[in-house]
């Protein structure tokens, strides 16, 4: 473990930064990059261990959403650290903001993404903005509710698609409860959206419903396909 805490870097600590240099950024691991970014350890581990706690705990997906405050008061990384590693992550969402190269977004991918929130007491309201291949361009949370109740408004979920210039958008949440069942306000909810979305002609493609160690998609349990057919019928 290292317990150097005076900014001086150790052997070990170097040879991220010597691999990079030697042989380029794609042939480090993730733990390695982070540990880059990191800089040194703290009093109770060593900058590659630490780094690898953090991508342990927050997730490959979760990480790059983690706020200063989590990620402050993590191991003591302290403020300066955390909003360093907030700040590189945010720049590359910025960069890639517009990248066409990434995956369909799928029902598990979106559950995985929404690790940081997963475990949370209160209702976390997510949007994710696609474009016309259905690969994310923005994800963004739009509201927090109490520990079973969460308030969205259609302006507050399509204010930012059409300022992100989204073709269509996944909307999640999580239940604190852990039991997915959508309840019948999830649904009403999700009518609600859609209608607004078709008449702005930014299509909601699901409702993910997240809980600790599984999730609920309405498209999947088919309530999206009876949702299309009502909204054919009410606006034609």
């Amino acid at each position: 473990m290292n317990n150097d805490t005076t900014g001086q870097s150790t052997d070990k600590e170097q040879m991220p930064r010597e691999k990079m240099l030697r042989y380029g950024p794609e042939k480090l691991s993730d733990s390695e990059l982070l540990a880059l970014v990191l800089g040194t350890g703290t009093k109770k581990m060593d900058v590659l261990f630490l780094a690898e706690s953090l991508i342990s705990k927050f997730g490959q997906s979760g990480l790059p959403y983690a706020s200063c405050a989590d990620l402050s008061i993590y191991n003591e990384l302290g403020p300066a650290r955390a909003c360093r590693t907030a700040a590189v992550f945010e720049l590359g969402k910025r960069f890639l903001q517009n990248k066409k190269t990434s995956l369909y977004m799928k029902p598990e991918d979106v559950w995985d993404n929404m690790r940081d929130i997963r475990n949370s007491k209160k209702e976390h309201f997510v949007v994710f903005f696609l474009d016309s291949k259905n690969q994310e361009i923005k994800r963004e949370l739009v509201s927090i509710g109490t520990i079973n109740f969460s308030l969205v408004h259609p302006r507050e979920v399509f204010e930012p698609a059409v300022r992100n210039l989204a073709c269509s958008v996944i909307i999640a949440h999580n239940h604190p409860s852990g039991d997915t069942t959508p309840s019948k306000q999830d649904v009403e909810t999700t009518r609600r959206l859609s209608i607004a979305g078709k008449i702005l002609g930014i299509k909601v493609l699901d409702h993910i419903i997240v809980g600790k160690d599984k999730f609920t998609s309405l498209k999947q349990e088919g309530l999206m396909n009876d949702m299309e057919r009502d909204l054919a019928s009410f606006l034609y």
